[in-house]
């Protein structure tokens, strides 16, 4: 399996060798720049081979599968409700996956909730827009309004 790495504010990234645990903070800088993440091939001090993804997204990732529903409004109006499924989760944005014929536009906005698998099995209430869509995937980020959040923050911790 190739690991994901991110790329740091300063444009670094820390590759760990799955093997011996060695890692390495290596700049970056120069991969910045490319529009799609890239996968390395890697070889550690102790000579373990390996490849990693370098990944161009600012925050953390989390792959879930939690399930929720939304409500799309398109000129501040209610037009669609539906269910979906929460395939990942950053704390500025969403991959959902959606069930049912809809009329979706990159700039929807939605109203999406969802229960975290935590303890307390917390209620996310969040509203979204839609950036992309690639069959019944979409692609969200949240509103700036609905980005600070601790709750999520907490949950996100690797």
């Amino acid at each position: 399996m190739t690991e994901k790495v991110y790329i740091t504010s300063k444009q670094t990234a820390t590759f760990t060798c799955p093997m011996c645990q060695i890692s390495k903070t290596v700049d970056v800088s120069k991969f910045v720049k490319l529009e799609n993440n890239l996968k390395i091939n890697i070889k550690c001090p102790r000579g373990h081979a390996f490849s990693s993804l370098l990944e161009k997204r600012k925050h953390y990732r989390k792959e879930i599968n939690l399930t929720g529903s939304f409500v799309r409004f398109v000129s501040g109006k209610p037009a669609s409700r539906g269910n979906m499924i929460v395939r990942d989760l950053s704390l500025t944005g969403m991959k959902l996956e959606v069930f049912g014929i809809f009329n979706f536009s990159e700039g929807d906005v939605l109203e999406i909730e969802f229960r975290l698998d935590d303890v307390k099995k917390t209620l996310i209430k969040k509203k979204a827009v839609i950036r992309n869509i690639e069959n019944s995937y979409i692609g969200t980020s949240f509103l700036h309004t609905e980005r600070e959040d601790k709750t999520l923050g907490f949950y996100l911790m690797p």
